[in-house]
């Protein structure tokens, strides 16, 4: 049991400081904690964590066919990185545009299943998957992790509710420090196709760095 303590909590630890870096998805979790309310956000939030897991998953089964088909992955993060942009640039012309201050955010305004709009951003972002395949590369190679059913399963959880911790923190608090700044939506949607922009521009510099694969 002692052994695979430390496998549940490296999994936790990795996903957890991963999602503290201002991103996408959890300020869409905060937009929609301000916007709507704590169930839908936890819906959203348990969506992204569940496809994070699946890609994980693949990341940590899958490295031979990883390493054959860095092409796929590089057409895939150009299909991501455009999106970003149209994303970023139409949430913020919106919000410049938008006469109703507290009108809801481009990402949110619609009647999607908050659990099933979550899993559809997070899927939308197969650069997960190069990013778990370091880290499982990683700790496999070290001992942290072995390579077994058990030591898998235990690292997948623990990613699980890391990611569902970081969420939180930017539902909860993200909506705490909104409603105190008594921040208007508009901004609030401003601030979103900013990060949608500057998450475009962070993977185009990968891309030509070269770090895709060993984030």
């Amino acid at each position: 049991m002692n052994d695979l303590l430390p496998v549940l909590f490296t999994g936790f630890g990795v996903s957890f400081l991963g999602q503290l870096p201002l991103g996408n998805l959890n300020v869409a979790a905060t937009q929609i904690g301000v916007e709507e309310n704590m169930k839908n956000a936890w819906l959203f939030s348990i969506g992204v964590a569940i496809v994070e897991i699946i890609y994980l998953r693949f990341g940590l089964n899958s490295s031979a066919w990883m390493m054959r088909n860095q092409t796929l992955f590089s057409i895939m993060s150009w299909i991501t990185v455009a999106l970003f942009y149209v994303l970023g640039f139409f949430s913020i012309r919106r919000a410049i545009k938008q006469k109703e201050p507290q009108s809801k955010g481009l990402l949110i305004d619609n009647k999607i299943n908050r659990f099933l709009l979550g899993m559809m951003l997070s899927a939308i972002n197969p650069l997960q998957i190069p990013f778990w395949f370091f880290w499982g590369t990683y700790f496999i190679h070290n001992g942290t992790v072995k390579p077994t059913f058990t030591d898998f399963n235990l690292f997948t959880i623990g990613a699980g509710l890391g990611t569902l911790t970081g969420q939180t923190i930017y539902m909860y608090g993200g909506t705490w420090l909104i409603k105190k700044m008594k921040a208007s939506h508009r901004i609030l949607n401003i601030i979103m196709g900013a990060v949608f922009i500057l998450s475009a521009t962070i993977q185009v510099y990968k891309i030509f760095s070269g770090s895709l694969l060993r984030q």
